[in-house]
């Protein structure tokens, strides 16, 4: 498996929610990422993928909520989030491809 193969294994898609426009103006970005990925992986895959600095990488765990489906009880996945502070002067455009 190739390295780049690799780094989109652990970076699965951006979150574009109200908050990460938030976290935007301070120069973060956020991604969901594997659950079992580690904030080095991230910040590596981040700065490989993307060409950019990353100055810190937060992470959080969001469990998935019980939902009724068709009458059936059934369960969301949980997600892993990682916020991604960047170097000044460093962006990632997130809303291309929209």
């Amino acid at each position: 498996m190739s390295a780049e193969a690799k780094h989109y294994d652990v970076i699965r898609k951006p979150i574009i929610t109200e908050k990460a426009t938030m976290a935007s103006e301070q120069n973060a970005v956020v991604f969901e990422v594997a659950m079992d990925a580690a904030k080095p992986q991230i910040k590596e895959a981040v700065e490989a993928l993307f060409g950019v600095k990353v100055k810190a990488v937060n992470t959080s765990i969001t469990k998935g909520k019980t939902k009724r489906f068709r009458g059936q009880l059934g369960k969301r996945k949980d997600v892993k989030k990682a916020y991604v502070t960047l170097e000044e002067g460093n962006t990632i455009d997130v809303t291309t491809g929209l």
